[in-house]
């Protein structure tokens, strides 16, 4: 008989990267009978993974105080062998799965919350600090609780002490991301730069529209625009700016689309604000341009630089500073036989080191060792 695993998530999509592509149908490739209480317009089996749907909450405080909840009850029918959730607004609600069905709980912690509640732009500023101490304090206390902690950095990992803990990576999937010899179109009139991402002020989109003011205008440059945008006055303020009119904003597009316009461009950009969680943290979006042999522009944050240089995949800059981005910008598109060293370079270190492949290993370990064996 199959072992029962109940992926749970009331923050991200159903289809999101790490939850559905990576970690639940890892699963079910390996035998586990898979169930995602996630968002989504119906109940559904997709990739044999059974997703039941949550709606969409009204408002962030429906969500954390309605949906959570909700999440639970479909959570306690389900009656798995494992549980595993992704929110930190759901601790306390696993805590009370391992209670009252003594099943096995996973808490996966995407971010270091403490240091991210820091910068959320929804709590006013006096209160950040004191939320992000309480927060500290209760997470560590519940996490104890959990037989695993599963986190997506070691950074992350540093915040748990007890051997519970693991970190599994989010690095892009091989074979989704990884481009074939020839499969780079690079036929278009101009030269295009990619950000594919969140459109929120602490990730550099002011900065990268800035960048293309400063751009000799002898460039023919496209900055084109995947994602959608946190707040409609900071769109609005994005649109007003003049380096906007050599931007191309697409929206929020699926994941075939993001990988096409991957392919069609030059260079990869990724520019987030020097933040503490992002300092200490990997950029997806980096090591996603690096698979589909992209070069890369990124701040110069300590595990950012060991990345871009150690595998001379690309140039880190000074954050905040438009000037030197458009420099950078410039350098390469001066330099076409570097640009495309440094594409393969990175598709390389993709294709070693950086992959979901390889993670999965450890991730179905994890798995494999709460229940007792090696078999399903």
């Amino acid at each position: 008989m199959k072992a029962t695993v109940c992926i749970i998530t009331t923050v991200h999509p159903s289809f999101d990267t790490r939850i559905f592509h990576k970690q639940a149908k890892t699963l079910v490739q390996a035998g586990y009978d898979v169930t995602l209480i996630a968002q989504y317009n119906r109940d559904k089996v997709v990739n044999g993974v059974r997703i039941i749907a949550l709606p969409k909450p009204r408002n962030r405080f429906t969500r954390i105080f309605g949906l959570t909840s909700r999440a639970f009850r479909l959570a306690l029918r389900q009656q798995a062998d494992i549980y595993h959730f992704h929110d930190p607004e759901f601790l306390l609600w696993g805590w009370l799965l391992k209670v009252i069905t003594k099943a096995k709980v996973v808490y996966d912690v995407h971010e270091d919350y403490p240091k991210a509640i820091l910068s959320r732009y929804w709590l006013p500023k006096p209160l950040r600090r004191p939320i992000a101490s309480l927060f500290d304090i209760l997470e560590k206390l519940l996490a104890r609780q959990f037989e695993r902690i599963i986190t997506a950095t070691d950074h992350i990992k540093t915040n748990f002490r007890g051997a519970n803990t693991i970190s599994v990576k989010n690095y892009p999937l091989r074979d989704d991301l990884s481009l074939k010899d020839g499969d780079r179109e690079g036929q278009q009139d101009c030269y295009i730069l990619i950000y594919a991402g969140s459109l929120a002020e602490e990730y550099g989109m002011k900065e990268m529209v800035q960048a293309l003011e400063f751009l000799n205008v002898d460039w023919n440059v496209l900055l084109r625009v995947l994602g959608k945008f946190s707040e409609k006055k900071f769109e609005q303020e994005i649109r007003r700016l003049p380096g906007f009119k050599k931007a191309e904003y697409l929206g929020w597009c699926n994941r075939d689309e993001v990988l096409k316009n991957m392919m069609e461009a030059d260079i990869g950009l990724t520019y987030d604000h020097p933040l503490p969680r992002f300092k200490v943290g990997i950029s997806t979006k980096l090591l996603e341009y690096m698979s589909v042999g992209l070069p890369v522009i990124a701040p110069n944050y300590p595990l950012w630089k060991e990345i871009v240089e150690g595998n001379d995949c690309g140039i880190v800059v000074e954050p905040l500073n438009p000037k030197a981005l458009a420099k950078a910008i410039e350098y390469l598109l001066k330099n076409p036989e570097l640009r495309k060293m440094m594409g393969e370079n990175g598709r390389r270190a993709f294709l070693e080191n950086y992959n979901w492949e390889a993670e999965s290993r450890k991730f179905l370990d994890v798995y494999s060792k709460l229940l007792g064996g090696d078999d399903v």
